[in-house]
């Protein structure tokens, strides 16, 4: 018991840190290279640097297979998800279910912000027109258009994102989701009313910093933000490589059948 109150007090001054302000991160004048359109250029392949943000993207203590981890949520300061009632209800009762009940478990996309926390790296692939991010996981693919408007009447796994760029900034506006997908293993999630921006910016040159602000009337009682360090692979022949989902489910089922 006591053990455990020393583990919490920490995860408390952790989290204050992790709500330091954007300038503590992204104000140190980098300047990022350029592609030919004279945009910041943030092609590569990335991955997160906190791997315990897959779990839980709030500050918790570690659990059987479930590493401790500061969480990613800098507004509001406390680091927790502002739910209305009924949506922490919610969460909690996804929280027990999570073995079977989390989307991933059945091979699903991880739609917006879950999949660029996800312990998989991403490629980025960029254009005057449109960004696509690549993830390895099960061929997660996501185009951001950098022209035209969001689709009408429609709900996609991966939502519709629209972006553009202010200064050294990628700004993504994405909607349009299915209610269906969770922000973390542990049952975090959002209605169909979910609006996302998301801010891209490569402050070093193998740092990109993340930022997304989630607002959904449905669930939350305010806009909140979570914000995440990602790391550029310089592997000689690195590559995103394969990761067929449903393969490893057909083996589970196979397995039990036998």
């Amino acid at each position: 018991m006591k053990l455990t109150k020393i583990i919490r007090g920490r995860l408390v001054i952790l989290a204050a840190l992790v709500a330091l302000p954007a300038a503590s991160f992204a104000q140190n004048g980098y300047q990022a290279p350029r592609t030919a359109d004279g945009h910041p250029d943030l092609q590569g392949i990335w991955q997160v640097s906190d791997t315990s943000l897959a779990y839980n993207l709030e500050p918790h203590t570690p659990q059987l297979g479930i590493p401790a981890g500061i969480g990613a949520i800098t507004n509001p300061a406390d680091g927790k998800i502002p739910y209305t009632p009924a949506g922490r209800q919610q969460q909690e009762r996804n929280f027990q279910m999570r073995m079977t009940a989390d989307p991933l478990k059945g091979c699903y996309l991880p739609g917006v912000p879950r999949m660029m926390t996800l312990s998989f790296p991403i490629q980025i692939v960029q254009t005057e027109e449109m960004i696509v991010l690549l993830s390895e996981y099960a061929h997660t693919t996501r185009n951001v258009f950098m022209q035209g408007e969001h689709l009408d009447n429609i709900e996609m796994w991966m939502g519709d994102s629209r972006g553009h760029w202010e200064g050294e900034t990628l700004v993504v506006d994405a909607v349009d989701f299915l209610p269906d997908t969770w922000l973390d293993a542990a049952g975090n999630h959002h209605s169909n009313a979910l609006h996302v921006v998301e801010r891209y910016t490569r402050i070093g040159p193998n740092t990109l910093q993340y930022e997304a602000t989630l607002e959904d009337k449905n669930v939350y009682t305010q806009p909140w933000t979570m914000r995440v360090l990602f790391y550029r692979h310089q592997e000689p022949n690195f590559r995103v490589l394969e990761y067929e989902c449903f393969a490893y489910e057909e083996l589970e089922a196979m397995e039990t059948n036998n």
